[in-house]
């Protein structure tokens, strides 16, 4: 019998969006370390055999700068995904004019550059709203990959808040990001948006611990290694159990500087998790996937994504207005 499937992303948050989402000074130049990062990572994942999907950003497609290293993802045969333009953590309050244009700003600049056309987003900070989807399907994307059911969202965002330089109007802005409670509450499970023109999109919400419906991808995995890394296996094969108990298919999220440390990215070597090493961090990563592959067949979202819409058994829910 084939195991279930496990679908792995990436979020491409590059230096300045990190900057932007904490109010540092200088975001506006645009500082990239995606000439550090992209090698880095393709080695890892080439060691491991691993074809996962990459959600770009559009401003950094944008720079001739990035684009080799944009290509060499592509080249490598991994996926490629839409992760909005400006990154903008409140891109639920864009009109629909301000969506569309963002979405195929994006979509354009990504697909001239690596040559891949996204068919599938996920908004910065899990942000999202019924206009988004509404615009995705009428796009023709297949799927969304916004929701993230935890009930954490809130001290998440406190945390967020005190580790940050916003001020209090751009912390109104952000006042969302990471969700609600009531978020936790949300489907775990893969499911059909169907817009008012009655259009389907699937949702392929971020994997969260079935009942408990707390994170468990890597950043969260690697700040409870520092406590403990049998504590980290723990959790890590609580969700796993959780997981198959309830034939939930995991989507396992990445981010960029949950695989590289600040001793190869100084300029960021204040951010939380960054004291711990790239070749530490590479170890945990390592040590995550070879427990998820004892269970699960790891995949690209696409190719997640095809597996689900195969099996024509999911429920529908109506896009909120």
């Amino acid at each position: 019998m084939s195991k279930p499937y496990l679908s792995l992303s990436l979020d491409m948050d590059n230096q300045w969006s990190y900057m932007k989402i904490h109010g540092e000074e200088g975001w506006e130049k645009y500082p990239s370390y995606l000439d550090i990062f992209v090698p880095h990572v393709l080695q890892v994942l080439e060691e491991l055999d691993l074809k996962i999907t990459f959600f770009i950003v559009g401003q950094d497609a944008a720079f001739a700068k990035n684009h080799q290293y944009l290509r060499q993802i592509a080249d490598a045969g991994h996926d490629i995904a839409n992760h909005s333009f400006k990154h903008e953590t409140w891109l639920h309050l864009y009109t629909k004019e301000e969506m569309k244009t963002e979405i195929d700003s994006a979509h354009d600049i990504i697909y001239e550059v690596t040559g891949k056309a996204p068919s599938g987003f996920r908004g910065p900070g899990f942000s999202w709203s019924g206009t988004l989807l509404e615009v995705l399907a009428e796009k023709g994307y297949k799927y969304d990959a916004s929701t993230l059911p935890t009930v954490i969202g809130p001290l998440a965002r406190l945390y967020y808040f005190s580790t940050s330089n916003l001020t209090k109007e751009e912390k109104e802005d952000r006042k969302e990001i990471f969700g609600k409670f009531s978020d936790g509450f949300k489907k775990l499970k893969p499911y059909f948006w169907k817009t008012n023109k009655n259009q389907q999109l699937l949702e392929l919400p971020v994997t969260t611990m079935p009942v408990f419906r707390i994170p468990f991808h890597l950043s969260y995995l690697i700040y409870i290694s520092n406590i403990s890394s049998n504590l980290m296996m723990l959790y890590l094969n609580i969700a796993i159990f959780l997981c198959k108990i309830t034939k939930t298919e995991p989507s396992f999220l990445l981010h960029p500087l949950d695989l590289i440390g600040g001793d190869q990215i100084t300029s960021l070597a204040f951010f939380p998790g960054m004291n711990v090493s790239s070749e530490r961090k590479v170890f945990i990563f390592k040590k995550v996937m070879k427990k998820l592959g004892k269970h699960f067949t790891l995949t690209d979202m696409n190719g997640h994504v095809d597996a689900i819409i195969d099996k024509k058994s999911l429920k529908t829910v109506q896009v909120p207005n």
